[in-house]
C-alpha cells in the first residue's frame, strides 16, 4: 500500500513530508502527446555512420517524419531512427515531427558534418556502477531494453557502455582482443544497439592491464581500435590504471608522458571509418582540462572516483569544478564522473543509493549546470519511479545539453548557499541556489541572484516543478532550487 502511494505521489509531482518518505517527485507527468526532449545540435564527421534515436515522448504509438534530411540520411518512420551517413560537410536544419493519439509536434535539428562529434555532452548509461567486474552482456541488454521501456531513451539518453571485466585472458593468434565468455558476441550486440537507435560502448586502458586486471591496449592499439571499428563500437573509455606501471618505472613523471598514450590513441581513432566518442579517464591528474583536448579527447574524468556519499558529491561537485568553466565547450566536456543515483553496488550487491532525495536533486542540478556528461550508473533494470522522474526532467536536460555549452561556475558564495550559474543560448540563464548546510534555509530567490551577478530579473522558472518561481523559498539541508531567468545588467 504505501509503495503504491509513493509511486502515485511520484506520478502526480507531489511532495512527501521527509518523515514520511526520503524520495519525493517534483518533475510533473510527461504529456501523453508527442514532445521533443533535445539536443537541438547533433555533430558527425563527413561520412561516419549516423545512428540517432528521436528522443519524443509521449503515448506510444507513435509515428515520425523528418523534412529536408541531407542525402544519405533515412528514417524509420514506425521507429523513430535517423540512419545512414552524409558525405559532404556542412550545417542542415532538418525538420522533425512526431504525431499520436494524442496529438502531434514539431521540432529541429541542426545536424553539422564537420570535425567536431559530441556538441553536446554524452548521455547514457554505464555498467561500472551497478556491476563492477561482474558485468555480463545479459546485463548489458537487459539495461539497455530497459533504457527504452522506462521511457529514457526519449529523453537522449543513447550510448550503452560496458565498462571493465569483458576482455578474455588471452589474445588470439593475430594478437586481436576477444570478449570473455560473459559476452559471447560483442559486434551482434552492437548490431542490435544500432538497431534499437542506441550506441554501444567498451573500456580499455593505455596499459598492459586495466583496473580489474584484465588486457589493456599497450602495444596494439591500432589493432584494437580496428577491432572496435569492426564491432561498431561508439565510445570509448580509456582509462589510466594500468598505464601507472609503466610512469612508475620513469624517475620522474611529467605532463608530457601522460599526454603520450592517449595522443597515440587519438590518432588510431581519428583514422577509422566511424565517430567513436573518446572519453579520457585520466581522473584529473597534471590538470588534464588544460591538454585534455589537445589529446584529443571529447570528455576527460576531473577528478576520481564520485562515490555515493554526500561528502564525496560536495569535494568533487563543489570543490573540484571551480575554476574549469573555461575549459570546457561543444566537443570537449569536463567530466565530474558518473551519476550515483538509483541501484548502485560496483559488483557487491546493489542497493539504492545512500544520498538523500535532496541531495540526488543537487547532484543532477549541478551536473547539468556543469553542462557534465550524464552517465547513469545504477541498474536500469530495477529503475524505480524516484529515480525515472528525477532522470527525465527535460528542462533540466536542456540546460546540460544547451548549444552554447558554456559551463556554469560558483558566482557566489554567502554562508550555506552557494549560487552556481551559465548562459543559455536564448540569451537567458541558467541557475542553480543550492543549500549545503546542515539546516533547511529560506532564501530571497531576487537578492540571491543579485548577489550573483543579475540584476533586473525578469521570468524566473522553476525547472524542477516546471511553474514560475516564487520570491521566496525554503530550500532544504543539501537541496537546490534550479532556475531559468532573464536578466538585465548581468555581470
Amino acid at each position: 500500500m504505501l509503495k503504491r502511494l509513493l509511486i502515485l505521489l511520484c506520478l502526480l509531482g507531489g511532495v512527501l513530508p521527509v518523515a514520511f518518505a526520503q524520495n519525493y517527485c517534483l518533475t510533473p507527468p510527461a504529456p501523453a502527446a508527442p514532445r521533443y526532449n533535445g539536443p537541438a545540435v547533433l555533430g558527425a564527421r563527413p561520412g561516419s555512420p549516423i545512428i540517432f534515436r528521436l528522443p519524443f515522448s509521449g503515448e506510444r504509438p507513435m509515428k515520425f517524419s523528418a523534412r529536408r534530411l541531407p542525402k544519405g540520411l533515412s528514417l524509420n518512420a514506425a521507429e523513430g531512427i535517423i540512419s545512414g551517413s552524409v558525405k559532404k560537410p556542412g550545417e542542415y536544419v532538418v525538420k522533425l515531427k512526431a504525431k499520436n493519439a494524442s496529438g502531434s509536434v514539431k521540432a529541429k535539428l541542426i545536424l553539422k558534418i564537420g570535425d567536431t562529434i559530441a556538441l553536446t555532452p554524452p548521455m547514457g548509461w554505464n555498467s561500472w556502477n551497478c556491476w563492477g567486474l561482474e558485468v555480463s552482456q545479459e546485463k548489458v541488454m537487459a539495461s539497455a531494453r530497459a533504457l527504452i521501456s522506462s521511457g529514457l531513451a526519449d529523453y537522449g539518453y543513447c550510448y550503452i557502455n560496458i565498462d571493465d571485466a569483458w576482455q578474455a585472458p588471452d589474445r588470439d593468434a593475430d594478437g586481436k582482443l576477444q570478449p570473455n565468455d560473459r559476452f559471447p558476441d560483442i559486434a551482434g550486440l552492437g548490431e542490435w544497439l544500432h538497431g534499437q537507435g542506441l550506441r554501444l560502448g567498451i573500456y580499455s586502458s593505455p596499459g598492459a592491464t586495466t583496473c580489474g586486471g584484465y588486457l589493456g591496449s599497450l602495444d596494439y592499439e591500432e589493432k584494437d581500435v580496428q577491432t572496435w571499428n569492426d564491432w561498431g563500437v561508439d565510445y570509448l573509455k580509456y582509462d589510466l590504471c594500468g598505464y601507472r606501471a609503466y610512469l612508475k618505472t620513469l624517475p620522474e613523471v611529467t605532463q608530457a608522458d601522460h599526454i603520450k598514450p592517449y595522443v597515440k590513441m587519438k590518432e588510431l581513432l581519428a583514422l577509422q571509418p566511424r565517430d567513436i566518442c573518446y572519453s579520457i579517464c585520466q581522473y584529473g591528474l597534471m590538470e588534464v582540462w588544460t591538454w585534455g583536448r589537445e589529446a584529443g579527447g571529447n570528455l576527460w574524468r576531473t577528478t576520481g572516483d564520485l562515490t555515493d556519499k554526500w561528502e564525496r558529491v560536495h569535494r568533487i561537485g563543489f570543490q573540484k569544478q571551480r575554476g574549469l568553466a573555461g575549459y570546457s565547450g561543444p566537443g570537449h566536456w569536463n567530466d565530474p564522473d558518473m551519476l550515483v543515483v538509483g541501484k548502485v553496488g560496483w559488483g557487491e550487491g546493489l542497493r539504492d543509493t545512500r544520498l538523500t532525495a535532496d541531495e540526488q536533486y543537487t547532484h543532477v542540478s549541478l551536473w547539468a549546470l556543469l553542462a557534465a556528461p550524464l552517465m547513469i550508473g545504477g541498474d536500469l533494470s530495477l529503475l524505480d519511479e524516484f529515480t525515472r522522474n528525477l532522470l527525465c526532467n527535460h528542462e533540466i536536460i536542456a540546460v546540460d545539453q544547451d548549444p552554447l555549452g558554456k559551463q556554469a561556475d560558483c558566482l557566489l558564495e554567502d554562508g550555506a548557499i552557494q549560487v552556481w550559474g551559465r548562459p543559455l543560448c536564448d540569451g537567458s540563464f541558467a541557475a542553480g541556489i543550492f543549500n549545503l548546510g546542515e539546516e533547511a534555509l529560506s532564501v530571497d530567490i531576487i537578492e540571491k541572484l543579485k548577489g550573483a551577478g543579475w540584476s533586473g530579473i525578469g521570468s524566473c522558472r522553476d525547472l524542477w516543478r516546471q511553474k514560475p518561481c516564487p520570491q521566496t523559498v525554503n530550500i532544504p539541508s543539501h537541496g537546490v532550487i534550479m532556475l531559468k531567468f532573464n536578466a538585465m545588467g548581468a555581470k
